[in-house]
């Protein structure tokens, strides 16, 4: 810490220097505009900041050393020294062959984890031949029926050796019984499994709406995964709680804080009401947050959460296992930033991006593709992707020292501003009775479109300039590149595997194998072993979370019915 009278000298040179320098400079030149803010007008921006925009921090207390609380320079004691970041790009295509394809291809290419994104059908608990499926079939990511198709996106992929993420929700048990049940296929050892489920569903309720049952069954399905995998997958994350989602619907960076740990703590709550022990649970706990285009707002975000989480899990949960207090995340580089105009520019932005993630400490990161704005990526677009993460490992310099920016004054401040007003809002959250009752009054939605509306009011008049959108706009634009398409006869394709795998199953097993998830779902009995039984049996998604639906019913916005 600075000597007070230090500090009293620096803002009296300050005051001196904008007599002097500034007004005479704004005078001539002004300014580009009256006020700056962070990108998403969070924050304030002050022109110069000093020692005195830092003098209450005290560095043990609230910086400290990497690998030791509060963890705001990161969890691990070397960074990026010793081990790079997973590059783990999201692939998941239209069939469970082409995403076997890609997964290969990322592979060869040098990523060092899969990451697999599911069609809606999958994410909604609905197989590929169901009416409400039709023309979803693989649009948005692989459709998975059964354990068939894992066993083709997976073929030759050895479980022991990669680390895989899926991007699932709602039907997040059932997707991970089949890896499970995949695992035990190849010999794998079920504590040697590594990766991570989202397993979020409160952030379905706020901003993607896959949801499939009411809160309260979908919190005992999130919980009965927390213990099962306690004990059998220990190197498995059990949930990754979701911030990216609730910025891609608007949010704020303090808004995107906020919200996330205000579900981390649902979910401990939650977990801790069921009979688990803190300790055993909490260091399996991921989050996921985006990285958008202002790099200095997005590193002190990383920084803000991972200080406020190990206050929470610390003076909140009395955990004592620093792993427990460790915030763990994946990071993607913004979705919602993307433009279908001069696709180019989104290199740039990714690149941007995925520097501010490197820069705040990621554990993880996945890369969008130029192309995202318009359809799945294609495979040079995904290897450009990847090679700006591999550029920016081992030729930028920016993993070489262990959390870079820290000292910066403006990255200090911004980085105890953003948490101050992240605590603000989860003190409003705690007041209206946590994130369950305040999703449901819909408060937490309003705060996010409130703010969304804002931002796209700035953009139609000109007020926040999106390159190639509302200027430097280029005349009848023509895009010259070749586009991911996933056809009809793909989806009559997986439809026609389905029914092959229902012909060839053992039905009787099958109907037994429902009968005691049936069993489990009416009982306080962990869903997971039914879950893992049923799929290697060939059961499929569709038939077990319709086996759920009749037990917990379903979600409509307003309640179960």
């Amino acid at each position: 810490m600075f000597d007070p009278d230090d500090l009293e000298e620096i803002r009296s040179k300050k005051s001196e220097w904008e007599d002097e320098q500034v007004e005479p400079t704004l005078e001539r030149f002004g300014e580009r505009q009256e006020q700056f803010t962070t990108d998403t007008g969070g924050q304030p921006v002050d022109r110069l900041y000093t020692p005195a925009d830092v003098a209450d921090q005290d560095y043990e207390e609230d910086l400290g050393f990497p690998g030791e609380e509060p963890y705001t320079r990161g969890v691990y004691p070397t960074g990026y020294r010793g081990r790079l970041w997973t590059m783990r790009q999201y692939a998941g295509m239209g069939t469970a062959e082409e995403t076997n394809e890609r997964f290969q291809y990322l592979l060869d290419q040098g990523q060092t984890g899969l990451s697999m994104a599911f069609d809606l059908p999958t994410q909604m608990g609905y197989d590929s031949d169901d009416p409400m499926a039709q023309g979803e079939v693989g649009k948005s990511g692989v459709a998975i029926d059964s354990l068939r198709d894992f066993e083709t996106v997976f073929d030759g992929i050895d479980l022991s050796e990669v680390s895989t993420s899926m991007t699932i929700n709602a039907p997040a048990s059932v997707l991970l019984a089949m890896y499970i049940a995949l695992g035990d296929q190849q010999g794998v050892d079920r504590a040697e499994l590594r990766g991570t489920i989202q397993n979020d569903v409160l952030k379905e309720y706020v901003a993607r709406n896959t949801y499939i049952y009411p809160p309260e069954p979908s919190m005992r399905i999130v919980t009965d995964v927390f213990d099962f995998c306690a004990a059998e997958t220990p190197k498995f994350n059990t949930i990754s709680i979701s911030g990216y989602h609730i910025r891609e619907a608007g949010a704020t960076a303090a808004q995107e804080i906020a919200f996330t740990l205000a579900n981390g703590i649902e979910y401990v709550e939650a977990a801790l009401d069921a009979g688990l022990d803190v300790d055993e649970f909490a260091p399996q706990l991921s989050f996921f947050f985006a990285s958008y285009n202002n790099i200095l707002e997005e590193v002190a975000k990383f920084r803000a959460a991972r200080r406020m989480w190990a206050k929470i899990m610390d003076e909140r949960f009395d955990a004592e296992d620093p792993k427990s207090k460790q915030l763990k995340f994946h990071t993607q580089t913004a979705g919602s930033t993307l433009t279908a105009q001069q696709i180019e520019n989104n290199v740039v932005r990714v690149a941007y991006q995925a520097l501010a993630a490197v820069l705040g400490g990621t554990q993880s990161l996945h890369t969008n593709g130029k192309d995202e704005a318009l359809a799945l990526p294609t495979e040079e677009s995904v290897r450009t992707a990847l090679r700006t993460q591999q550029i920016l490992a081992h030729e930028s310099g920016a993993a070489d020292t262990v959390d870079p920016l820290a000292g910066s004054y403006y990255v200090e401040s911004l980085t105890d501003d953003l948490e101050d007003e992240a605590f603000e809002i989860i003190d409003e959250v705690d007041d209206r009775g946590g994130m369950l009752r305040a999703i449901d009054q819909q408060w937490v939605q309003r705060e996010i479109q409130d703010v969304a509306y804002d931002r796209q009011q700035d953009v139609e008049s000109g007020d926040r300039i999106i390159v190639g959108v509302n200027e430097f706009q280029i005349e009848e634009e023509e895009q010259a590149m070749d586009l991911e398409e996933v056809t009809e006869e793909d989806e009559r394709r997986q439809i026609e595997r389905l029914e092959s795998v229902r012909e060839e199953r053992d039905q009787e097993v099958v109907e037994e194998r429902l009968a005691a998830i049936r069993d489990a779902a009416q009982s306080d009995q962990n869903l997971m072993p039914p879950l893992i039984d049923a799929v290697k049996a060939y059961a499929t998604v569709g038939e077990i979370c319709n086996v759920l639906r009749d037990e917990f019913g379903e979600y409509k916005g307003g309640g179960a019915v």
